[in-house]
């Protein structure tokens, strides 16, 4: 440490935290949401769009199998439950897809 820097006074501290503040703020203030890497907003979409597709197919074998247990229908209804939870799973991507795309084409700020 240079000797000038070890007597700066409070009156200096303040002065320039003041300014680092204000350029932090030029910065960061340009939207409301809160500083966040693209990257770990791209994985969070990434990972809602698996809890998506999984969730649908299950969703949809698991109630196609419990109507087959009650119904006595065995095979058809899971088979049914099946491809009706894959279209729902698909459906919930396109829409989570679209509103990604959305998000993207609007401009800053905006969100």
């Amino acid at each position: 440490m240079a000797e000038d820097e070890r007597k700066a006074t409070p009156d200096d501290l303040d002065k320039r935290l003041k300014s680092v503040r204000q350029a932090y703020q030029k910065g960061v203030g340009r939207s409301s949401k809160p500083a966040q890497s693209a990257g770990g907003e791209k994985l969070g979409v990434g990972m809602r769009v698996a809890v998506e597709l999984v969730a649908g197919v299950v969703a949809g074998a698991f109630l196609g199998l419990m109507a087959d247990r009650w119904l006595g229908t065995k095979p058809w209804l899971l088979i049914l439950g099946f491809v009706l939870g894959c279209g729902a799973a698909f459906l919930n991507v396109y829409r989570v897809a679209q509103a990604e795309e959305r998000r993207g084409k609007s401009p800053p700020g905006t969100e």
